[in-house]
């Protein structure tokens, strides 16, 4: 098969391409594997709301649900068995591309249980367990970047774990999950795992930013204001990679840990299918093209990106300056930013754990339930 060219462009200039989706039907019908075959498709991302979606639409996961309940194995067990299951085969079917990054892509990500967001010893807990029951060394497990998932990214990664750092909304915290990165390689170094095995990333959501701020934007109501719609999502990822290339690239303390094998923790574009119909439908993927970076796209995006995306080089590091005027300029109409993220990481917790409920609540309503 023939890889789509605007995504081979993608991947040319350093973006990894992950699908921000997984289900079972995916996994039986080969539509991974085309994915992988024709999109450049080289890691995939979960959720506990894309899980949500995909058991309660269709009947991929029926008969072993009915199973589950008839051995009355209760629902936080029944929901992991099931999930674990479809990362278990999609780290599998991925498996080759991990063998040929060296471990840099071939990736699948499986999330904690977001009710654990404020929990670190349980969260880690779970992750090991997680780690142990997927039992595949292509796996992420992902961590919310809260106050209390700092200390749980730290012991994690001390472990000799990777991690996926999920739910990051300002520079702030994407500064707090480096550190929790490094602070855990550091560990994981006087604890004797080897540090080349040891891979994260930072999930930066992108266009729940200009969801938010647009919305306060035109609650402001201004000519001004009106005109800065839609460009601060761009202008806060373009900041966060600056920053990464500050720790990673420039900074003393990585230094030491690379000549020990440590990899570095890649920014990671979330949240990059365009909510507002009115924006292009590929400007959260060909507006943050730069190197060392990944992009989990859905598959609508994934296939606008392959139809009509332009993919032109680095589109982040020559547009830090304009980055920063933007968010002044926001800033300078009224805008909280410092709210705006507070409010999108609360929200994008409280989702998820809504999620998660829906899908414990969806087994236990089963007919077949004892």
């Amino acid at each position: 098969m023939t890889q789509n060219p605007n995504l081979s462009a993608l991947s040319a200039a350093g973006v990894s391409v992950w699908l921000d989706d997984l289900s079972r039907d995916r996994l039986t019908s080969g539509n991974l594997q085309r994915l992988i075959d024709t999109r450049s498709v080289v890691g995939v991302t979960t959720n506990p709301s894309i899980f949500q979606n995909a058991i309660s639409h269709g009947q991929a996961y029926t008969r072993q649900l009915n199973v589950l309940a008839r051995d009355g194995i209760d629902p936080d067990s029944a929901i992991r068995t099931v999930i674990t299951d479809d990362v278990r085969v999609a780290c599998d079917v991925l498996r080759p591309q991990w063998e040929a990054s060296g471990g840099w892509d071939g990736r699948v990500s499986i999330e904690v249980d977001p009710r654990l967001a404020d929990d670190a010893d349980t969260t880690v807990s779970q992750a090991s367990e997680l780690w142990k029951i997927v039992d595949r060394p292509n796996l992420f497990i992902k961590i919310p970047a809260t106050t209390a998932g700092m200390a749980a990214i730290t012991a994690t990664v001390a472990q000799g774990i990777s991690v996926n750092v999920t739910l990051i909304f300002s520079i702030e915290r994407h500064r707090q999950a480096m550190d929790a990165y490094l602070t855990g390689l550091e560990a994981a170094q006087r604890a004797g795992h080897n540090l080349s095995e040891i891979h994260s990333v930072a999930s930066l959501f992108v266009s729940r930013v200009d969801t938010e701020i647009d919305k306060r934007l035109e609650a402001i109501g201004t000519d001004t204001a009106l005109t800065l719609r839609g460009q601060a999502a761009l202008a806060n990822a373009r900041l966060a990679y600056a920053v990464f290339r500050d720790v990673f690239h420039d900074g003393t303390r990585y230094a030491a840990l690379r000549s020990a094998g440590a990899n570095v923790q890649r920014p990671l574009w979330a949240s990059t299918g365009v909510k507002n119909p009115a924006y292009p439908d590929t400007m959260y993927v060909t507006g943050l093209v730069a190197p060392d970076t990944v992009c989990t796209i859905p598959e609508h995006t994934l296939e606008a990106v392959a139809d009509h995306g332009v993919i032109a080089g680095d589109a982040v590091t020559g547009n830090v300056g304009q980055a920063h005027a933007t968010l002044d300029e926001i800033r300078a109409v009224g805008v909280d930013l410092a709210d705006i993220f507070e409010t999108l990481e609360k929200d994008g917790v409280a989702k998820f754990a809504a999620s998660w409920r829906q899908l414990l609540d969806a087994y236990r309503g089963s007919t077949e339930h004892p």
